[in-house]
């Protein structure tokens, strides 16, 4: 019997796109053997590619002058590849926002290529909220704007869309999907496959054309988008399996309504959870209000000696992985798009008998 899974990443699939993947494991297509043993340049996996690329497109509503990018290394490999692809157009500068770990990341790696001017910092508190657009100390000549819109360790979402002067760069890993996003007010846009978009082992990058010459001229190859683009994301041998999983998630969101569809999942989801954590006297959010994530909720216990049971009871309860992310201690559920209502529900009773027993 399935658990109910609130892991950050990798996270829970369709349970509809598993059962696909597993009926089709040795037999793909009537061919005789698996996805994962089929070339990448055969004609049957190019259509995989191809499909699985314009689902996305029709998801996001991606204009034409966008290129879409199957690539390896994950987000993190981005926090790389970012600087390589955009500071070899004239400004050596760029602006970040430093909302919590996965931005601090993005810094770090940056800043071995260039200058990083910080626009804004939300550690002040401890990172559990999103600075605010009047707060930003804006480059006049930054070669990109880079900012977090949701950080999974923090729970921490943005609630507007950075309006700024130089290509807006978005870390889109534990949100894309989730919401209708207007795709032409972002330069790159960037996401781990591990959370909304299927398995690990492959991210997705949509890039618009003009930025596909701006790259440092020792880029290597591996990192470089534009040889990514001409060649299909297919210079080298691509993760096909996380690839072909990928589109089968695509399909299933598709057949639930969409990202319009996400959306309203998602707000029923999180509001469900924060209600519950805003009327208890005995687990509460650490991140504010204005700036709660829908995607990951952190949350903590009025005595942390309980966290042990607490984690030891909702295991046993069906209830997985919990535990929040090693460097801030507490809990933390993850409510992406394949996590359904019934989960939520599910932890809501648990702790709310857990406080009943030891509140």
């Amino acid at each position: 019997m399935r658990k109910f899974n609130f892991c950050a990443g990798p996270a829970a699939l369709p349970e509809p796109v598993l059962q696909q993947a597993q009926e089709e494991l040795l037999d793909w297509q009537g061919l005789g053997c698996s996805v994962m043993e089929v070339s990448h340049r055969s004609p049957e996996f190019t259509e995989v590619a191809e499909t699985a690329e314009q689902d996305l497109r029709d998801l996001l509503a991606i204009p034409s002058h966008y290129k879409v990018l199957f690539l390896q290394g994950g987000a993190t490999g981005q926090f790389s590849a970012i600087p390589w692809n955009l500071l070899g157009g004239g400004s050596k500068s760029a602006d970040y926002i430093h909302t919590g770990q996965w931005a601090d990341k993005a810094i770090k790696e940056a800043r071995r290529y260039g200058q990083v001017n910080i626009v804004a910092s939300s550690e002040d508190r401890n990172f559990s909220y999103a600075p605010a657009a009047d707060s930003w100390q804006e480059s006049d000549d930054a070669a990109y704007f880079h900012y977090t819109p949701n950080e999974t360790i923090g729970g921490v979402e943005f609630p507007y869309i950075p309006d700024v002067k130089s290509p807006l760069v978005a870390d889109m890993s534990s949100c894309i999907l989730s919401k209708e996003i207007p795709v032409d007010k972002f330069g790159f846009i960037y996401a781990g496959a591990q959370k909304n978009i299927g398995p690990s082992g492959i991210a997705v990058g949509i890039v618009r054309d003009d930025l596909l010459d701006r790259a440092l001229p020792d880029i290597p190859r591996s990192l470089n988008w534009k040889v990514a683009a001409d060649g299909g994301s297919m210079d080298n041998t691509p993760p096909t399996f996380a690839w072909y999983l990928s589109g089968l998630v695509f399909k299933w969101l598709k057949a639930q309504g969409g990202v319009a569809a996400m959306a309203e999942l998602s707000k029923k989801k999180s509001a469900l959870l924060y209600d519950f954590l805003d009327r208890s006297d005995f687990f509460s959010s650490p991140v504010s209000k204005e700036s709660r994530s829908r995607m990951n909720v952190p949350f903590v216990l009025a005595d942390e000696k309980l966290d042990k049971l607490f984690l030891e009871e909702s295991e046993a309860a069906g209830l997985l992985n919990l535990k929040g992310h090693r460097s801030v201690g507490g809990m933390r559920a993850s409510l992406y798009n394949a996590v359904p209502l019934a989960a939520v529900e599910a932890l809501v009773a648990f702790m709310a008998d857990f406080e009943q027993r030891n509140g």
